[in-house]
């Protein structure tokens, strides 16, 4: 039995049960509850989601993006990994710089006004190409600020140092298993005003018990039809890779959620998603010859035996 898919899929019938209607920050209204707990046993399979098809390379080059400190779009799309260009699109169009058709609003106007979106498409394509092409407009305007990568990797002291967390923490794992500090950070309060996006996935935990190394997640904000899966699918790799870097087997991913919520033009997304039995989870399988976190690329890692149901296709809030 899929369990792993059974509690995301529990999540979304608790939140559509239980959860209360909030406005929020993007003005498309959700559904919404605070305090939620999810348990993943790695051992089971990957857990990626099946009742819908969940795209596992934009999943690892996003991470990989993280693990690298990375944070510019760039190298995103790169790898044609397009998810967080609505952030980075944003700040373009509201700079003083930019000459182009209006923009306000883009992510509510492109669902109401077929015309407006057909203009947006326009703009982003042209956004992407210069992102690729013009080094000093990607330094500009493909940089999202002080996000995950920059947290994870190089966060900045009062002191004026950086301390990086993620590979300080894959150290203690080695030398000191038992330690209860085995934390990475992502949420600098001095930092938030500078990013694009505020990190959702706020900090983790790794616990190593008999030889297996789980990890948990706390999740100040969730997208959970979005969002969530790609959370759980990326710490789950996270988890995976370290386990592989140190020399441990995996234990379970528990993913805790603050503000666990459902934007309400997602409701028909949903109630197809749910009318869908689960399939059994892929495996994972990673480069054995690369021992190291930091020296794996997206060729180095793959899901197999993956059989979803359909793509269900959603806007983004942003």
């Amino acid at each position: 039995m899929n369990t792993s898919e059974q509690a995301y899929l529990q999540l979304l019938r608790d939140v559509l049960a239980h959860g209360v209607r909030k406005n929020d920050r993007t003005g498309t209204g959700t559904i919404s509850m605070f305090g939620y707990q999810m348990r993943f046993p790695l051992n089971e399979g990957f857990p990626l989601l099946t009742t819908k098809r969940v795209p596992f390379k934009l999943v690892a080059s996003e991470l990989l993006w993280f693990i690298k400190g990375d944070t510019n779009i760039r190298y995103l799309l790169e790898n044609k990994n397009n998810i967080w260009n609505e952030w980075a699109f944003k700040r373009w169009v509201e700079s003083s710089e930019y000459q182009g058709p209006d923009m306000t609003n883009f992510g509510l106007r492109c669902q109401t006004d077929e015309a407006f979106a057909l203009q947006y498409e326009a703009e982003m394509s042209l956004f992407k190409e210069r992102i690729l092409t013009d080094g000093a407009f990607a330094a500009a305007y493909g940089e999202l600020g002080d996000v995950y990568g920059k947290q994870w990797r190089a966060w900045k002291t009062a002191q004026g140092d950086t301390i990086d967390q993620l590979k300080d923490v894959i150290a203690a794992i080695k030398s000191n298993p038992d330690s209860r500090r085995l934390i990475v950070s992502a949420w600098n309060p001095e930092d938030v005003p500078s990013m694009a996006l505020p990190p959702c996935h706020t900090m983790f935990q790794f616990y190593v018990s008999e030889g297996k190394l789980s990890c948990q997640l706390y999740q100040r904000s969730g997208d959970i039809f979005l969002g969530i899966p790609f959370n759980i699918a990326s710490y789950a790799l996270l988890t995976h890779l370290i386990a592989h870097e140190c020399g441990l087997g995996v234990g379970d991913f528990v993913h805790t959620l603050g503000d666990a919520h459902i934007y309400t033009n997602h409701l028909e997304q949903i109630g197809i998603q749910l009318s869908r039995e689960p399939r059994s989870l892929p495996k994972l399988s990673l480069n054995p010859s690369k021992r190291s976190v930091f020296e794996f690329e997206l060729s180095d890692i793959a899901v197999e035996g993956y059989d979803p149901h359909p793509t269900i296709k959603a806007p983004v809030a942003v």
